[in-house]
């Protein structure tokens, strides 16, 4: 990558104005850096990404090849947004590839929170390689980095895992808004008129639910913890001022419950849902906001009335340090 500083005369991207002139300003640099050619990108439906997208649509339309890679361990409703939100609103040229099994294969019977981020990483490079060599006429790769990225990793975005693409595929890099900070490209996502819920999405971890599905991943309480999380998630984002970051975890474990059969009360074994919540300004040091009773108290019924397997719901208020954002 080349001038990877900041220009000091940039102006922050605070209103639509601005954004507007940022984005007419990109699609033209957009046009110039690519021509007639065609571009491939890597689609997770973060704000990163899908701002990068949206802005190469805008400027080269069908010349933009975006890949949604559906690992398995995306949150409820993702991969079905990028679909509606890409395809169907915008019109873009987009490849889904439904590798589900083939992570999950991977990924069964491995508890280490390291090994399961370097497979999930590794398979993603695999699966994303596999679809640019399907496409012809592909000359340049889009990325998602933003300034803090070239700041704290010297210009390598590894959380994309697009990094580790083979260098006989020769793509030259295309990166709209490597001179953004985060609240700035939500402003210019705003002003491309991409919904809320996905210019506004939480930060969430390049491994997805597989460091929430501690320790060896079971599909059946992959399936849990994603309807649990939608549940936490809907809940909380309804409270006039909502966390920094909020979600849930379910540990390999479980503990003693009753159900009730026919009147009669059964023991039976299920997992725990642990409620996450915390405010930070660098993700350095984090602490726990408080969450009203009843709020915890709906949550806890609607996940032990509706998520199959699950018996209890407890609440982490454990700051950073000692204990780290998320569990793996």
């Amino acid at each position: 990558m080349q001038n990877m500083k900041r220009p000091e005369t940039m102006e922050r991207i605070t209103t639509p104005a601005l954004a507007k002139a940022f984005i007419e300003e990109q699609v033209a640099a957009i046009k110039a850096q690519v021509g007639d050619k065609k571009v491939l990108l890597a689609l997770s439906g973060g704000v990163d990404s899908s701002v990068v997208a949206a802005l190469l649509i805008k400027a080269i339309g069908k010349n933009l090849v975006c890949v949604h890679v559906n690992h398995g361990l995306l949150r409820k409703g993702e991969p079905e947004q990028v679909i509606q939100v890409f395809r169907h609103e915008m019109d873009a040229n987009l490849v889904y590839v439904d590798a589900v099994d083939r992570f999950l294969d991977k990924l069964a019977g491995v508890a280490d929170p390291e090994q399961k981020r370097k497979i999930i990483g590794a398979e993603f490079i695999r699966v994303f390689e596999e679809e640019a060599r399907k496409q012809e006429g592909i000359a340049f790769l889009a990325q998602g980095t933003i300034y803090p990225d070239i700041l704290e990793s010297k210009g390598v975005k590894a959380h994309h895992n697009v990094g580790g693409l083979p260098d006989d595929l020769q793509f030259d890099l295309v990166e709209p808004v490597k001179f953004l900070y985060k609240d700035e490209v939500r402003v210019v996502g705003t002003a491309l008129g991409l919904p809320a819920n996905m210019v506004y999405r939480q930060p969430f971890p390049g491994p997805g639910l597989g460091v929430r599905c501690v320790g060896a991943i079971t599909r059946d309480r992959l399936e849990a913890l994603r309807e649990a999380d939608a549940i936490v998630r809907e809940e909380i984002g309804k409270l006039p001022t909502v966390p920094w970051q909020y979600f849930c975890a379910i540990p390999d474990f479980q503990s003693t419950g009753i159900k009730y059969v026919n009147g009669q009360g059964e023991r039976y074994m299920g997992w725990a849902v642990i409620i996450r919540a915390v405010n930070t300004v660098d993700a350095v040091t984090a602490t726990v906001p408080e969450i009203p009773f009843s709020v915890l108290c709906t949550i806890r019924d609607r996940i032990v009335s509706t998520v199959p397997g699950v018996n209890r719901v407890l609440w982490d208020i454990s700051e950073k340090p000692v204990a780290t954002i998320e569990w793996e």
